[in-house]
């Protein structure tokens, strides 16, 4: 259920590329998040887990977010007041376009019908062959948590790419994807190092 009552918009968030130039690499999450992407329509834009993507992709020169950007992450506010960020060599995207939900009011992970489904691996090979097109060498697909590198791997005849995982950038991707599942360990520590390593695979190859 959506609609104007809902608090999920569940609207299809399109990819995001640069305005010109090649795109060396791709970034694909695994849904639209209700108070970002979903009202934002700008993939990870106002995420609670995309705030550290644009961290290491400002840091790395490959997006420019507006100031005001960061003083409150929020989706709708992103879209009320116009903010977009702006893509250099990159291109955003998620495993499956809409934010899942059976009730408009609650976040459900894809399933594997939806993420198999015949359009959305349709929508899948074409945006890495948009991203494709113009690389000079072999695309570096990066996916965040499992179910993103999953459908990624179960493309049909994708173009040439190097795909490369890291754990999904939430609280819960990040205990699990930590030594002993996070235990003892600070949420911020692995929120820095994670970014640490998101920016080391954005780096010029």
């Amino acid at each position: 259920m959506t609609g104007p009552t809902a608090r999920i918009r569940g609207l299809a968030v399109p990819a995001l590329f640069p305005d010109s130039g090649p795109v060396s690499v791709l970034l694909f999450g695994e849904a639209p998040g209700p108070r970002g992407a979903d009202q934002s329509g700008i993939p990870f834009w106002g995420d609670g887990a995309g705030i550290t993507v644009y961290r290491a992709l400002a840091a790395t020169g490959r997006a420019e977010v507006p100031g005001a950007a960061w003083e409150d992450w929020d989706g709708a506010r992103f879209k009320a007041l116009g903010l977009r960020p702006k893509l250099l060599g990159t291109a955003l995207s998620n495993a499956y376009p809409a934010c899942p939900t059976k009730d408009g009011e609650h976040f459900q992970a894809p399933s594997n019908k939806d993420l198999l489904a015949p359009a959305n691996l349709a929508r899948l090979a074409a945006e890495l062959a948009r991203a494709a097109a113009g690389s000079l060498s072999p695309l570096r697909v990066i996916a965040f948590g499992k179910r993103a590198e999953w459908v990624l791997r179960r493309l049909p005849e994708p173009p040439v790419f190097d795909l490369q995982a890291l754990p999904h950038p939430s609280a819960q991707g990040l205990l699990q994807g930590a030594p002993n599942r996070g235990k003892g360990m600070k949420l911020d520590d692995l929120r820095i190092a994670w970014q640490m390593r998101l920016q080391t695979l954005l780096a010029p190859s």
